[in-house]
């Protein structure tokens, strides 16, 4: 019985989250109601209160798992890449690419500093990214290509920078061009940071 009620609760946060993230997508933060949000869940007003005391509760949880699923999209698009440098390189390129979403734009790029404010929009990314770009520069390091007690900083350097460049894509009247243009710029980066 336990079990079964177990169950059913994280369904309801399920479905809260992804009607969350529904709206928050469309609407943005501000946009958004809890009353919508409960129309889309299906889901009555009690339910999302036992689950999150807020809506911007609500949005850090939206903006969690968005974050967490662009890390493992990210990281299936470096998979098949050519060695250490090959993967930074699709890496960036695909959160790039990602940015030009228009759901994960608003809430992971427009609204999050926002709402939950610079700290956890930044804890979030090292929590979901930090990691693995970490474990591709070591790779890197070793080759020499860069020194390997500099591996941290540049890593928390390549976030800043391409989450940036994101965001002057995001900010851009052509997304399209400016996407190109992040593409290059980032890439040029890359090249000087990695002696090419």
């Amino acid at each position: 019985m336990a079990d079964g009620r177990l169950e059913r609760g994280r369904s309801t946060r399920a479905r809260l989250v992804a009607a969350g993230r529904e709206a928050f997508g469309e609407c943005g933060y501000e946009g958004t109601s809890i009353a919508e949000i409960l129309d889309r869940a299906g889901i009555a007003r009690g339910a999302l209160y036992h689950h999150f005391a807020s809506k911007e509760e609500l949005f850090d949880a939206v903006l969690e798992a968005a974050v967490a699923e662009m890390a493992e999209d990210v990281a299936r698009s470096a998979r098949g890449a050519d060695g250490p440098v090959a993967t930074l390189r699709a890496a960036c390129r695909a959160w790039l690419d990602l940015a030009l979403d228009p759901a994960l734009q608003r809430i992971c790029l427009i609204d999050a500093p926002a709402v939950v404010g610079w700290t956890r929009w930044r804890e979030l990314d090292e929590q979901h990214s930090l990691g693995a770009l970490r474990a591709t520069l070591r790779a890197i390091a070793e080759t020499g290509q860069i020194p390997g007690e500099r591996v941290d900083f540049f890593a928390h350097m390549i976030i800043a920078s391409v989450t940036e460049a994101a965001l002057v894509v995001v900010r851009a009247e052509d997304q399209r061009a400016a996407h190109e243009e992040a593409i290059q710029a980032v890439d040029a980066m890359l090249d000087g940071l990695l002696g090419a």
